[in-house]
């Protein structure tokens, strides 16, 4: 009888644990995969100039961000402005890669508020943002100078993000 009561006893312990440790976490922090990874590599065409190129390999021997964004993702607008003051730093360069979106939108969005990237290369069909692991927008890599990412953020930066985070991993890595 004891036995009995005492398997759902643990059972449900080992529940509430769960629950408890799921819950203290920081929904912003799913760990990726591809950190400590090379980035996957992909060429496409820029958003504003479909016969550039661009590719990730381009940017070896530099730390950089690639910043997924879209026309039609209210939070992409959320971060858009802490994205067009950091650029204004000249801290390093952010690549968008504008992920299942429609061209036009894309252009008159940057046009209209203002565009932080020094290219935004277009991922249409979203191919590549599955490479990258994107399930929604924004997503955010830090990527160092040997192309590996070093930090992903799910959802907009915000200005803790940005300075108690991403700054000083940049700081760091342009260290080494």
């Amino acid at each position: 009888m004891k036995s009995r009561l005492l398997i759902p006893l643990i059972l449900f312990v080992l529940l509430v644990i769960f629950l408890a440790v799921g819950l203290s976490r920081d929904p912003h922090e799913v760990p990726s995969p591809l950190i400590g990874k090379s980035a996957p590599t992909f060429e496409l065409g820029q958003l504003a100039d479909p016969q550039k190129m661009f590719s990730p390999e381009s940017m070896k021997g530099k730390v950089w961000i690639l910043n997924v964004w879209a026309s039609w993702c209210v939070a992409c607008r959320e971060e858009h402005p802490l994205l067009i003051a950091f650029s204004k730093t000249q801290t390093l360069p952010i690549i968008g890669l504008d992920y299942k979106d429609q061209r036009p939108a894309a252009m008159a969005m940057l046009a209209r508020e203002g565009n932080p990237y020094i290219l935004s290369a277009f991922d249409g069909d979203g191919h590549v943002g599955i490479d990258y692991g994107v399930y929604g927008v924004p997503e955010t890599y830090i990527i160092d100078k040997a192309g590996v990412i070093r930090y992903k953020n799910i959802g907009p930066i915000t200005p803790d993000i940005l300075r108690e985070k991403i700054s000083p991993l940049i700081t760091e890595l342009n260290r080494s």
